[in-house]
């Protein structure tokens, strides 16, 4: 139910894949590039949300906050339904992304209220083991959409599941914030808890480390649809991304086993090395031109799975450590957390992708920045797991 619920970011995000190509020749014919601002657009919206989502459901509740958000989704899905701009479409976006904000952060602090360290990264791991099901099916049922109802009709295929999520959460979940453990919203105390989470040196390093790790991901997702096309591979991209999808979830299944053994940060630091070595061993192909054309797919898609599985590896934990010693604010600090790495992913990720120029060059010299940056900072925090 809460991966279900959560998962409503990904099929926002990735349900459009396919839409891409008619909304650039519809809205943006000049300036093909610029369809790829309907992900970042709905990822810069979610980011802003957080910053409120988390505040709110610490004053409200986790249910009342995530039905206001999935509520204010659907509106923004039907707006964006009827967009005759991209202007139109990409504010439409925004709104959409602050709605999804509300389950998104708010199923981490109900987590967070159960369960706590290794036991939350464990469940979080779970859920994440589900949640990845629907990036693998959201890019065929999203051109399973287009055939009969246009890229207009994904925005309804939105508004259904949504309603489907908050129902399952209205009949099945009972509230975990107790009425005496909640903060009003008192902009004193708001401003006293984000000073708590920023001003401790450790979670500073982990929202930088997640920030990271979101802006390269979100750097391949944008571009993901045009570097397949690129590689001679259109009509079958939601096959092969809903293969790469469901090989990457692997990763969340070693994570849920073996999280209790090996730590939190000791597999958020293997993983990092492990993804600054591909990304220098993928930059070298690149150059050397053994990428390019159709032949050179079987390496990006590769490629595209060890950066989709170290995600499955890293942001559960991230979120599971950097939340560690936030329990009395769970909300709050979820909230800044996810706001800071969220729009500064969209900072990193938003040049990359207009930046693509036919090849994987830009998505591999990001990546692999990023992950050098993100493993040398997760070397400086304290091991406290």
């Amino acid at each position: 139910m809460l991966a279900s619920l959560i998962a409503t970011v990904a099929f926002s995000i990735d349900g459009m894949l396919p839409a891409l190509p008619q909304i650039a020749e519809e809205l943006s014919p000049d300036a093909v590039n610029r369809a790829q601002l309907v992900l970042t657009s709905f990822v810069l919206g979610m980011g802003v949300g957080t910053l409120f989502a988390g505040p709110i459901s610490d004053a409200l509740g986790r249910r009342k906050t995530i039905a206001g958000g999935i509520a204010i989704y659907m509106v923004g899905a039907f707006v964006a339904a009827h967009a005759q701009s991209l202007e139109a479409l990409l504010a439409a976006r925004v709104l959409q992304g602050i709605g999804a904000s509300g389950p998104r952060i708010t199923v981490m602090a109900l987590v967070r209220d159960l369960f706590a360290g290794r036991e939350m990264a464990k469940i979080t791991s779970f859920i994440m083991m589900i949640f990845i099901l629907v990036p693998a099916v959201a890019p065929s049922i999203g051109q399973l959409v287009i055939a009969f109802a246009g890229w207009r009709g994904v925005f309804w295929a939105f508004m259904v599941f949504g309603c489907v999520g908050v129902s399952w959460l209205m009949i099945r979940q009972p509230e975990t914030l107790a009425p005496e453990d909640r903060r009003p919203l008192n902009v004193s105390k708001l401003r006293a808890a984000a000073l708590e989470v920023i001003t401790h040196s450790d979670v500073r390093l982990y929202i930088v480390t997640m920030t990271l790790g979101f802006g390269q991901m979100f750097a391949l997702l944008s571009t993901a649809q045009q570097l397949y096309a690129a590689h001679g591979v259109t009509d079958t991209f939601p096959m092969w991304f809903a293969i790469g999808a469901l090989m990457a979830g692997t990763a969340t299944i070693f994570n849920a086993r073996y999280v209790m053994r090996l730590g939190m940060r000791k597999i958020v630091k293997g993983t990092y090395i492990s993804q600054v070595a591909i990304s220098a061993v993928m930059l070298v192909l690149v150059l050397s031109g053994l990428t390019d054309g159709a032949s050179g797919f079987p390496f990006i898609f590769v490629y595209s799975v060890s950066v989709f599985a170290m995600a499955g590896l890293t942001f559960g934990n991230l979120n599971a450590l950097a939340l560690e010693h936030m329990g009395h604010i769970a909300g709050m600090a979820a909230s800044i957390v996810a706001a800071i790495s969220t729009v500064g992913a969209v900072v990193i990720a938003a040049p990359v992708g207009l930046s693509f120029n036919g090849t994987a060059l830009p998505m591999v010299v990001a990546t692999l920045i990023c992950s050098s940056l993100a493993w040398w900072l997760i070397r400086k925090t304290q091991e406290t797991d």
